[in-house]
């Protein structure tokens, strides 16, 4: 029993004092900005310090889950996988982790809930959930491809974002933010964790440099979200354009 609280509970101060530091400047900035301007209420005081405080409890357990579950996991997996004389099949293995990580995403169920919230529900949730997880899938699947066939990172890069700036183009303002912020919360705490720790291992194990080959998973996740919800865009203005026409045919027949 004893061994089993030690292994959970190890560095635990130390987690404990990183989200502390994380989450005292915004706490500070808050209290300043309560005694010099903002005056909300008492009781929306009250409401705002205890979810700081749930914030700091959540976060801490969480990373210390991090710490002793998914980096320890994501290592071994990838040393496994990448070992197997059949790892190609890493590329649909790790679509799978891709999507599933990203569809657990705390950050991402947030930037979601905010979106259908602003757009008054015409964005749901639930499309955007899985566009962006989509959008990690592909990228954890390209990530898996590069290591195996050793791409350089810039030829992935470099078309990845020109892509963005093309369709950008002809993609609504509103869809642009929405698509930076998604590539942004789409690289949270679970990916940067599993994904991470598993690109590396899959790096060694494979006779590479897992800081060479290894790092740049992240910059291929934070770009896969912003084209997916690019195109998500696309969809939507078709949708729109029906139902125009749809109201219009109503209205002639009518007549």
């Amino acid at each position: 029993m004893s061994h089993v609280l030690e292994l959970l509970f190890h560095d635990f101060t130390g987690t404990v004092r990183d989200v502390f530091m994380a989450l005292l400047p915004i706490v500070c900035i808050f209290l300043v900005l309560q005694i010099t301007g903002l005056h909300v209420k008492k009781r929306t005081f009250k409401k705002i310090m205890t979810g700081f405080v749930i914030t700091f409890v959540g976060l801490t357990l969480f990373m210390q889950g991090v710490h002793i579950a998914f980096v320890p996991v994501g290592e071994h997996f990838g040393n496994v996988i990448g070992g197997l004389a059949y790892n190609w099949i890493l590329i649909p293995i790790g679509f799978v982790i891709g999507f599933l990580v990203a569809f657990a995403e705390p950050a991402v169920h947030v930037m979601i809930k905010q979106v259908e919230d602003i757009s008054s529900g015409t964005i749901k949730s639930k499309v955007m959930l899985i566009a962006i997880s989509l959008g990690v899938a592909f990228a954890v699947a390209v990530a898996m491809a590069r290591l195996l066939f050793g791409i350089p990172l810039l030829a992935i890069l470099l078309p990845g974002y020109i892509i963005v700036f093309v369709l950008s183009r002809f993609v609504s303002p509103i869809f642009i933010a929405m698509a930076f912020d998604n590539g942004g919360v789409a690289t949270g705490p679970m990916c940067s964790t599993f994904i991470l720790s598993m690109s590396m291992a899959v790096a060694g194990a494979l006779g590479g440099n897992p800081l060479v080959d290894g790092l740049g998973t992240v910059s291929l996740i934070a770009l896969a979200p912003i084209i997916t919800t690019m195109l998500l865009s696309f969809l939507y203005k078709r949708k729109n354009a029906r139902g125009k026409e749809k109201a219009l045919d109503t209205k002639v027949q009518s007549v």
